[in-house]
């Protein structure tokens, strides 16, 4: 009889779980905070939120009818990848913006590379950041009829007070979906209690941030100046609803570790130490890359006989 031990897992497990449902539980959890941005930022929030989702899911359609592939926009994921990348938009942002965004998006990042579940870095993220790059006046233009001054987190970084209670709320300036912190909370809620996110990577991302702001901010455990890292810019919906994508984070425990650390690490250097206020999405799509290498090194050792050990019970 041979010493090998074949392992594998059972093919009877089964689960009522599907792509489509946990889509449709994240586009549901992120209606807080868009409703609110809607509130906040008008008529122009609502028409950037349409023209980014109906943009996603029709350049999924074109793109897999033309490669002759299975129509999946029924699994919700082009939906989220299109809300998600307008509430990373100001509402300033003339109507082209969210069309080229979430092209971008959806056909380079995602389906290029070989649609849901092959990507490698967030689509949504991954749209922001080149419009970012391509359009930098255009992104960063957050002036509007209600909010005339800077973000607050451009007042904080260049010494101004900030208000945290208003930006806990909601009331300030910035990105569609970013500004209201209790809206954000309020739908990561909604994904913990379904369990289609657990607390390691948005945690200890939010730890190892709260720790580089306190030791290198330069105003010590300050409970305001953290609390108004924390509230403002993209860092909590980022934590819970981008650097949590199943596709793009690790799936170790120990790689969730690492991932929301260096994720902490690199957030807390690009805010206090770079150009810009803030440094959400570059974090997130660096670490995106470093997912494979995570995982080469955390992933569990497999259960069975070393070559050595069986080459010597094959001789007895």
């Amino acid at each position: 009889m041979s010493d090998m031990r074949k392992v594998s897992s059972n093919p009877h497990v089964r689960s009522k779980t599907t792509t489509s449902n946990i889509m449709m539980w994240v586009v549901i959890a992120l209606l807080p905070a868009t409703g609110f941005g809607i509130y906040n930022f008008g008529l122009n929030a609502l028409i950037t939120v349409v023209l980014s989702v109906g943009t996603a899911v029709l350049a999924e359609f074109c793109y897999e009818k033309a490669m002759k592939k299975p129509i999946t926009i029924g699994d919700f994921s082009a939906v989220v990848t299109g809300l998600l990348l307008a509430l990373n938009l100001p509402s300033t942002v003339p109507w082209w913006i969210p069309v080229l965004g979430s092209i971008f998006a959806i056909i380079m990042v995602k389906q290029i590379f070989g649609g849901l579940g092959q990507n490698f870095m967030n689509p949504a993220l991954g749209g922001r950041c080149f419009l970012m790059i391509s359009f930098p006046a255009i992104m960063t233009n957050f002036i509007t009829d209600t909010y005339t001054g800077a973000t607050p987190l451009a007042n904080l970084k260049n010494g101004v007070e900030v208000n945290v209670m208003d930006m806990i709320i909601g009331r300030t300036g910035g990105t569609i979906g970013e500004t209201s912190m209790l809206c954000i909370m309020i739908g990561a809620m909604i994904l913990f209690i379904l369990g289609i996110i657990d607390y390691v990577i948005p945690f200890t991302y939010i730890i190892t941030f709260v720790v580089f702001v306190a030791l290198f901010g330069g105003y010590g455990l300050n409970f305001s100046y953290i609390s108004a890292h924390l509230a403002g810019g993209g860092l909590m919906l980022g934590a819970f609803f981008m650097a949590t994508d199943y596709v793009t984070c690790p799936i170790t425990p120990k790689g969730k570790v690492i991932y929301g650390v260096i994720l902490g690490l690199l957030t807390g250097i690009f805010r206090i130490f770079g150009a810009n206020a803030e440094g959400v999405s570059y974090a997130i799509i660096i670490t995106n890359l470093l997912v494979p290498l995570i995982e080469k090194f955390t992933i569990p050792r497999a259960f069975g006989i070393k070559k050595a050990a069986r080459k010597e019970v094959k001789k007895a």
